[in-house]
């Protein structure tokens, strides 16, 4: 699975940084979390292509949706056929239709719009799902958690072959967790060869939010924690009148979430130049890995050790 963040700047887009949005994209398959102005111009600079299946959107604050328009007509323009899934909060689907048709455009298309509560299933796929998480900020917001489903445990080919299975397929089925019998009349059960089920991969992106135990309950144990850092310690009262979290906060969010990796992004222009002082607060409250995002950043997420 690989993270590349399009656009990590605040409400306000700067020279360096764009609107909020992120690009992941999980065996071949792309998803697209928030969608501020110019996304579709960030996915052409950093080569993610532009075949997204879904689009995540937290909340509808300019900085996060204003990229919907000119993404639907590029999709269009380039002949896309492939239905596109885009999952908002409650009462959203009027302000997200009319961006889809802005300027009477009519995608050649489907586009298929979700309102998802917080705290529910927005995309449930074959082997893992996309669940809302409840956040708080100024409007009806919510984050997203992409979480995969356990693997099977590993395969000891070692003692299968002691056991005198065969090389062959009746290895996969086991593996796959298919008891097999042997051509003495023996069966071996999955439990006797394969170990325990491996974990999973976990993400989680807040958009805009306060740190809340929402957050840190569904970002339990994630490898990767995206999570709003708008403000230095020196604004923490403006964090709070905003809806919006401090570096020192979001890190604060990641350490009882217990995540292996937090992002800081949302990053208030007011700190350009100064981005090692959020990192800096966020470390002081955070042992694992950390990082300011940049736009253009990619990062990949490997499956638990």
């Amino acid at each position: 699975m690989r993270v590349t963040f399009l656009g990590t700047s605040g409400a306000v887009p700067t020279t360096q940084r764009a609107p909020s949005a992120v690009l992941v994209n999980r065996e071949g398959e792309r998803f697209l979390f928030d969608c501020g102005e110019g996304t579709q111009r960030q996915m052409m600079r950093f080569g993610t292509g532009f075949d997204v299946s879904h689009i995540f959107v937290t909340h509808l604050h300019g900085d996060h949706i204003l990229g919907i328009p000119g993404l639907i007509q590029s999709l269009d323009f380039n002949d896309r056929t492939d239905p596109l899934a885009i999952h908002v909060p409650p009462r959203s689907r009027g302000a997200i239709e009319d961006l889809v048709h802005a300027g009477g455009h009519r995608p050649g298309y489907p586009v298929r719009i979700h309102e998802v509560s917080p705290g529910s299933v927005a995309y449930d796929a074959e082997d893992f799902l996309v669940r809302t998480v409840e956040t708080e900020h100024r409007t009806r917001s919510m984050g997203y958690a992409l979480v995969e489903d356990d693997r099977p445990g590993r395969f000891d080919r070692e003692h299968a072959e002691e056991l005198g299975v065969p090389v062959g397929p009746k290895f996969g089925r086991l593996h796959g967790g298919e008891s097999v019998e042997l051509d003495d009349g023996r069966v071996i059960d999955p439990d006797q060869v394969v170990g325990d089920p491996r974990p999973g991969r976990k993400l989680v992106y807040t958009g805009d939010t306060r740190p809340v135990e929402a957050v840190v309950e569904a970002a339990a144990d994630a490898d990767l924690l995206i999570h709003d850092a708008t403000f230095a310690d020196d604004e923490v009262e403006r964090a709070r009148q905003t809806g919006h979290s401090t570096a020192r906060e979001a890190a604060e969010v990641a350490a009882r979430a217990g995540a292996a990796r937090l992002a800081l992004t949302h990053l208030s222009s007011r700190y350009a130049g100064r981005w090692t002082e959020l990192q800096r607060e966020a470390r002081g409250a955070f042992d694992g890995e950390c990082f300011v995002a940049s736009d253009g950043q990619t990062v990949d997420v490997p499956y638990p050790a």
